[in-house]
C-alpha cells in the first residue's frame, strides 16, 4: 500500500505529465488508487495538519484520478472535467503535498464547475466555489501536468511553511 512516504514531489518529471483517462475496466485499479490515496491523506495530516485531496499523479499513478476527503467525506473524481471558470478570481496562498513545505501565491477561478464520474460511472455535475473551486482547481491542475508553483504571481510569491510536527523548526 502506497502512502506518505511515495508522495511523487517536486522535481519528479511525472508530476508535469498530463495524465490519461480511465475505464470501466480499470476497476481494480481504481480501488486500489483511492484505498493508497485515502491512507496518504491521512498520513499527511498526522504530519503536516494538511490536506484535503490527492491527485493520482501524486503517488505516480498517471491516471485521471482526484480524491477529495474533506469533514470524513470521501469522493471521487474519475475523469474530472472543468467546464465552466467564472471571470471573478481569489487570490490566496497555495499549499500541495508534492511540496508540503511551500506556499505559492497565486490566483484561481471564484467559481467553477466539474463534470466527473463516481465509482459507479454515472456523471455528474458540481458547481463549487471559494475553498472547495479552489482546491479542486489545484488538484485538476495535477492532472495535466501543471503545479501550482507554475501559477505563482511573480517571483516574490513563494513562501516556507515549516512542519508543525518537525522540533527544528
Amino acid at each position: 500500500m502506497k502512502g506518505l512516504a511515495d508522495i511523487v514531489l517536486l522535481g519528479d518529471e511525472r508530476l508535469y505529465q498530463k495524465c490519461i483517462p480511465l475505464t470501466p475496466t480499470d476497476d481494480v485499479l481504481i480501488e486500489q488508487m483511492i484505498r493508497d490515496m485515502h491512507n496518504t491523506i491521512l498520513e499527511f495530516r498526522a504530519r503536516y495538519q494538511a490536506g484535503r485531496a490527492i491527485a493520482a499523479p501524486q503517488l505516480g499513478y498517471m491516471k485521471r484520478l482526484i480524491y477529495m476527503f474533506v469533514d470524513g467525506k470521501s469522493t471521487v473524481f474519475i475523469n474530472p472535467e472543468i467546464i465552466y471558470r467564472s471571470e471573478e478570481m481569489m487570490e490566496l496562498w497555495d499549499d500541495c503535498m508534492s511540496l508540503p513545505n511551500l506556499l505559492v501565491r497565486l490566483q484561481r477561478h471564484q467559481t467553477i464547475q466539474i463534470r466527473f464520474f463516481d465509482l459507479h460511472w454515472q456523471e455528474h455535475t458540481w458547481e463549487l466555489t471559494d475553498g472547495l473551486s479552489e482546491l479542486l482547481q489545484h488538484e485538476y491542475d495535477h492532472l495535466d501536468g501543471i503545479l501550482c508553483t507554475m501559477r505563482a504571481l511573480d517571483s516574490q510569491a513563494f513562501r516556507w511553511k515549516p512542519t508543525p510536527t518537525d522540533p527544528l523548526e
